[in-house]
């Protein structure tokens, strides 16, 4: 299992104004944290921590491959990932990460945990809709999606049948 506490930052012992991280990431990480969109992964972080008269300014660059879901065959797929992401960090009275802008950590502690922080911005980075090149999804998954959802009729139908729940409204005529 991975240890997260590599990923925890003491700000309040940081020795100079910046300071430079890297971490690698791979399946244990996501295991670890109990991450439910993405599956595992090979990526690797560069963190870059500012120190500034009262916040922390730290960039976040992400880059490599996580295995998701795809949408149509549930097969496992490769997704590549790239993003940068800025936040900004202040000591306060209480850990506070709800806020999108800024993040606030308890001044008596000055440590933030980024390993959630960095899980929240490959989430982001996933596309929405993720899927196999054409051709590359599990043959039988699809085969049976096409049969379940109606896509494949058999050769006693006809297109042109119509529901007849529906016939009826055909009938009616509309006069002004």
């Amino acid at each position: 299992m991975c240890s997260l506490e590599t990923f925890k930052i003491d700000l309040k012992g940081m020795k100079t104004d910046e300071q430079r991280l890297e971490f690698s990431l791979d399946n244990d990480f996501f295991k670890t944290l109990n991450a439910s969109e993405v599956n595992g992964g090979v990526l690797h972080v560069s963190m870059s921590i500012r120190k500034a008269i009262g916040f922390y300014e730290i960039q976040i660059h992400t880059e490599g491959m996580v295995t998701v879901p795809c949408d149509i065959c549930l097969e496992d797929m490769e997704q590549p990932i790239e993003t940068d992401n800025r936040l900004l960090v202040k000591l306060g009275t209480e850990t506070n990460t709800e806020d999108d802008d800024v993040v606030i950590v308890d001044e008596n502690e000055g440590i933030l945990d980024t390993s959630w922080l960095i899980y929240e911005f490959i989430a982001l980075a996933i596309p929405i809709k993720h899927v196999h090149a054409p051709g590359k999804c599990n043959s039988a998954m699809t085969q049976k999606l096409q049969e379940l959802s109606g896509a494949v009729r058999s050769g006693k139908e006809e297109a042109n049948e119509i529901d007849p729940r529906w016939e009826a409204l055909t009938k009616l005529n509309i006069k002004d």
